[in-house]
């Protein structure tokens, strides 16, 4: 069955893509994050094996939901929120991820053609992704 669409939501702040340093090192301040959303990612697309959207072209909707101003802009949380979710066949010594080394949602973050972003003021604090196929063109 093809994905068409799927969503997660995280507690927390996104991981930001804001330093060098990958976001999959270990090391990175954000780390606990990248755990979090790989996650959650992973609960929402169950047990599937293979790259749910391939290199079809996508949509990514960021929405942040927070009782105050968030400690990064948007740029940065997409591009963080992004990178985590392609496929990671092509990165080295992953090891250390274990089983969320395998979560991949799409194969290249080149394959986003739409972005949406919104922060939501609320008590909570957390964010919420969601992907969907895009119609190819007709050529």
């Amino acid at each position: 069955m093809d994905t068409r669409e799927v969503t997660f939501s995280v507690d927390g702040w996104p991981p930001v893509k804001d330093e060098a340093k990958s976001l999959l090192d270990p090391g990175h301040t954000h780390f606990e994050r990248v755990i979090d959303q790989l996650e959650a990612a992973r609960r929402a697309i169950g047990d599937r094996q293979a790259v749910p959207f391939g290199s079809r072209p996508i949509g990514l909707d960021l929405t942040v939901i927070s009782p105050a101003e968030p400690p990064a802009d948007a740029t940065n949380f997409l591009g963080g929120v992004g990178d985590l979710l392609e496929a990671k066949g092509r990165r080295k010594l992953l090891d250390h991820l274990g089983e969320l080394e395998a979560v991949g949602l799409y194969e290249n973050d080149r394959h986003i053609h739409e972005v949406h972003y919104r922060r939501q003021q609320a008590s909570e604090l957390r964010y919420v992704v969601r992907l969907w196929e895009l119609a190819l063109p007709p050529y």
